[in-house]
C-alpha cells in the first residue's frame, strides 16, 4: 500500500518535525475516512468540473500548487524579508493540507470514476479539511490557510501564506477552468 510519504515527499521541506507529523496524520485520517486510496490520487482527475477526460491528475495539480507556492515564499523572503516574512513551515503545510478535505467530498461511481459524493454536496473541502487538520492538531495558522485557499477565503482576511497558496492554487487551475466549454 502506497504511504502518505510516497504521496507526499514534500513533507520533507517541513522543518518542525511536530508539524510533518501532523501534516501527516492529516492525509492519513483523510485516506481512512475516504472511498478512495491512496493511487487513486494519482489517476482522478484534479477537478470534478472538466468531467473524466483531464489528464491531470488530483496529485499532479496538489504537487504543482505546493511547488509553486514554497518558490513564491523563498522568492517573498529574499526580496521583502522582514516587511512581509513568509513562514515556510505554515505556508508548505498549508499547501499540502489545502485539498485535503477532498478526499471526504468524493465518491467512485460504478465504473470507477469519481464523482460528487452526497457528503460534498453539502459539505465544501475547505470545512472537512480544516476539520480533519484539527482533528490531528494542525495550528490554527495552517487550517486558516486551508480555510480560505478556495472561494470561501474571499470573505476573511488571509494571511501571506494563505494569499500565496490561494494565488498558487487558482493559478493552476483557471487556464483549464477557461478551456471548459
Amino acid at each position: 500500500m502506497e504511504s502518505v510519504k510516497d504521496l507526499w515527499p514534500e513533507l520533507d521541506w517541513i522543518q518542525d518535525e511536530d508539524l510533518r507529523e501532523r501534516t501527516t496524520r492529516t492525509w492519513e485520517l483523510a485516506l481512512q475516512k475516504s472511498v478512495l486510496k491512496a493511487g487513486d490520487l494519482k489517476r482522478i482527475p484534479f477537478t470534478l468540473l472538466a468531467g473524466q477526460d483531464l489528464k491531470v491528475s488530483f496529485m499532479d495539480h496538489k504537487r504543482a500548487v505546493v511547488h509553486i507556492a514554497r518558490e513564491s515564499g523563498l522568492k517573498f523572503n529574499a526580496f521583502f524579508k522582514d516587511d512581509l516574512p513568509v513562514n515556510m513551515d505554515v505556508l508548505i503545510a498549508g499547501a499540502i493540507l489545502a485539498d485535503v478535505g477532498k478526499l471526504l467530498e468524493y465518491e467512485l461511481d460504478a465504473h470507477g470514476n469519481c464523482v460528487q459524493g452526497k457528503y460534498g454536496e453539502y459539505v465544501r473541502h475547505p470545512f472537512s479539511g480544516v476539520s480533519l487538520a484539527e482533528q490531528c492538531g494542525v495550528p490554527p495558522e495552517v487550517c486558516h490557510i486551508i480555510a480560505t485557499h478556495a472561494g470561501e477565503g474571499d470573505l476573511v482576511k488571509r494571511s501571506a501564506e494563505a494569499y500565496i497558496v490561494h494565488h498558487a492554487d487558482f493559478m493552476t487551475f483557471l487556464p483549464f477552468k477557461s478551456r471548459l466549454k
